[in-house]
């Protein structure tokens, strides 16, 4: 059985609402729903909730490998608004001096060879100033708040992780649209999902 996991609710929606026409609809957050294929589950946004619920997740079921799906910010200009991105490596972002950057990077498997490839960093702080978002952009590609901690309780457990984003903003660029933004990406990224689900059960 494989493990979709989402961040939050908004997220996880169309998903939920569409795959074997909406079995999983109504999952909460900190909620798991599985079927003989898939487990289902919305870990709430930040790294402690992503590594507790993770934790608790492979914990209380057989799962073969996890998929964390969701949305990203990203660094630079090299990627746009609405493209799907395959996770190939994730560091985390917040412990780092910048004077001597010294982080775990983890390395995953990339089942979507088809999307766009890049690096994740996952940070709980906000990027202050250019000199900031050009030291994250020299070693980066995405950010988010949940992806590393995700994928170290995973590795702990000797599961697979892999990871799917699609990319809803820039670093330090204002988007007066924001919620049609989101709610356009969290669409595309359920037609992604359901349009693999033969290759992510196989994970």
């Amino acid at each position: 059985m494989t493990g979709i996991v989402f961040s939050t609710v908004e997220e996880a929606q169309p998903f939920l609402a569409t795959y074997e026409r909406g079995r999983f609809d109504g999952l909460g957050e900190g909620e798991s729903f599985h079927d003989d294929h898939f487990l289902v589950s919305i870990l709430g946004i930040g790294k402690i909730k992503a590594a507790l619920r993770t934790e608790r997740l492979l914990r209380s079921y057989e799962v073969t490998s996890l998929v964390h799906a969701g949305t990203c910010t990203a660094l630079g200009e090299t990627l746009d608004v609405g493209d799907l991105v395959s996770v190939a490596q994730v560091f985390e972002g917040d412990r780092i001096e910048l004077s001597a950057p010294t982080y775990p990077r983890m390395p995953l498997s990339v089942p979507f060879e088809e999307l766009k490839q890049g690096t994740l960093v996952t940070q709980d702080h906000t990027v202050q100033g250019a000199t900031e978002l050009s030291f994250w952009q020299r070693i980066a590609d995405i950010s988010d708040m949940s992806g590393y901690a995700v994928a170290y309780v995973a590795a702990t457990h000797g599961k697979l992780c892999q990871m799917v984003k699609i990319v809803t903003g820039h670093m330090g660029v204002e988007d007066k649209n924001l919620r049609k933004t989101l709610a356009s990406g969290h669409k595309s990224l359920a037609t992604f999902l359901n349009g693999k689900l033969d290759v992510l059960k196989t994970l």
